[in-house]
């Protein structure tokens, strides 16, 4: 093929998501020619049946909820009259519609080719596309094929009475009650989301607590805070048979005690984690295979490159450390394409990637867990901070925390060492975390935070509170 033959390009990126379009893009910039194929719409699970359609649908209920703190709390006679689902949904439509217009017209802009249609790989450096015939790529391949939700042996979504989490975005109403399978970010939210809207919820975690990956003071008081709200938590319980009814399913559940429940609810929400998306790709015709889970791992983590030189892997097709979420996609894709370009780039610091629940209350983390700082033998040093401790935790009244690790090299006890972890359950934490994101990303210490002041009042005051008694100079020590 020659240099001027449209099915010659510099990179063909397999997957039209956050990891692929921030790959394209960048790539694009750099004076790269760039295929991008996908097969459904641009923006993937993202945009179009995770983060922006859910959270969407989460602000919507802080609203509702605000209402009744409002009545409950603050003396405003307010009550809501009804919820307009179609509304609702055409609201959080709309938004995902605009970002969708907004990222394709970025492509556009930028020069990207994009192709609807499947992808397959015909060998190392070439790409058929459905419909659009091969493609050949001279500097490589991207794979950025994304995820689905997984599903349990022996349950099949209907879409009615048993749903995944995409099913539920597009339900076509509200149930009354829900049993929601799975403590991860994904089902706690789904909780958060349905219980705000009015239904009586049960969650159900096979783990010991909630957010099983995340520190275990994250996990005890997001427990708290969801119980207060009136969701029966079923934290070390696992699901033992369904039994599906005309207007809804009858579970048993076995807990941690032997105890054997039976809960009958309108929705049976499975939130038990993501799998890889590979099928149809033919990645033996590439020379390349998936592990056990589904993975695609790349042999060299520093440019995401596969065993396959040329193959690069962004996003929900990388196993661990890499963490599955959007904003991690997209520094994927920014490394791959420079990569690609010829630039140096520096490796994801999987670390100092934050971590976002978009429960209520909130749940946000960067760094270490302090079981995983002391299962690495660092002696640390710990601090937590209520955020009800502050003026504006008490004004929110929803309780809360900030729990800071921190390495313990000071004679005087004092954490004089780097900043391990930053640890946050509260109202609003999610827009609190960028902080302690360079924190932690940076290596800072805690007195190098301490000398900074944080605005009052404000909830961050507990984060800076937490650093300054690591320093050894709190005012308000916990």
């Amino acid at each position: 093929m020659s240099e001027t033959d449209p099915n010659t390009t510099d990179v063909i990126v397999i997957g039209g998501g956050t990891g692929g379009y921030s790959t394209a893009l960048r790539a694009a910039s750099l004076g790269l020619r760039v295929v991008l194929a996908e097969r459904e719409l641009i923006g993937g699970t993202c945009l179009h049946r995770g983060c922006i359609p859910s959270k969407a649908m989460l602000h919507a209920a802080e609203l509702v909820d605000g209402i009744a703190e409002a009545r409950e709390r603050w003396g405003v006679k307010a009550t809501v009259d009804s919820l307009d689902w179609p509304a609702l949904v055409a609201t959080r439509d709309t938004i995902v519609a605009r970002n969708h217009q907004g990222v394709a017209g970025h492509l556009r802009t930028a020069g990207v080719r994009v192709l609807k249609g499947t992808a397959r790989l015909t060998g190392p450096r070439t790409v058929h596309v459905e419909d659009a015939g091969e493609f050949t790529a001279r500097r490589g391949i991207v794979l950025a094929t994304g995820s689905r939700p997984k599903m349990l042996p022996g349950l099949a979504a209907d879409g009615r009475r048993v749903v995944t989490s995409d099913d539920a975005l597009f339900a076509a109403g509200l149930p009354a009650s829900v049993l929601v399978l799975g403590g991860g970010a994904i089902g706690v939210e789904y909780t958060s989301f349905h219980r705000s809207m009015g239904a009586e919820v049960t969650l159900v975690e096979a783990a010991g607590r909630l957010l099983p990956m995340e520190d275990e003071d994250v996990g005890r008081h997001l427990a708290r805070g969801l119980k207060k709200r009136g969701i029966a938590v079923r934290t070390g319980s696992a699901l033992t048979g369904t039994e599906l009814l005309p207007d809804g399913v009858r579970a048993s559940v076995r807990t941690l005690k032997g105890e054997e429940l039976v809960i009958e609810a309108e929705r049976l929400l499975v939130a038990v984690g993501r799998a890889p998306v590979t099928d149809g790709l033919d990645l033996a015709a590439a020379g390349l295979a998936a592990d056990g889970r589904g993975f695609v791992a790349p042999a060299d983590w520093s440019r995401l490159e596969t065993a396959v030189p040329g193959i690069h892997v962004v996003g929900d097709l990388l196993p661990p450390p890499s963490p599955g979420l959007a904003h991690a996609s997209f520094a994927e894709g920014l490394l791959v394409a420079e990569t690609l370009a010829g630039l140096p780039s520096r490796a994801v610091d999987y670390a100092a990637v934050p971590r976002v629940t978009y429960s209520s209350p909130q749940t946000a983390s960067v760094g270490r867990t302090e079981a995983e700082a002391r299962a690495g033998g660092l002696d640390i040093k710990v601090n937590t901070m209520p955020l009800a401790a502050t003026a504006k935790g008490m004004v929110h009244g929803q309780g809360g925390m900030v729990k800071v690790i921190a390495a313990a090299d000071g004679a005087g006890g004092e954490a004089t060492g780097t900043v391990l972890g930053v640890h946050l359950v509260g109202p609003h934490v999610s827009e609190m975390i960028a902080e302690s994101q360079l924190i932690v990303g940076w290596d800072a210490e805690p007195a190098d935070v301490a000398q900074h002041i944080h605005a009052h009042p404000t909830l961050s005051e507990a984060v800076g509170e937490a650093f300054l008694t690591l320093a050894g100079r709190g005012l308000h020590q916990h």
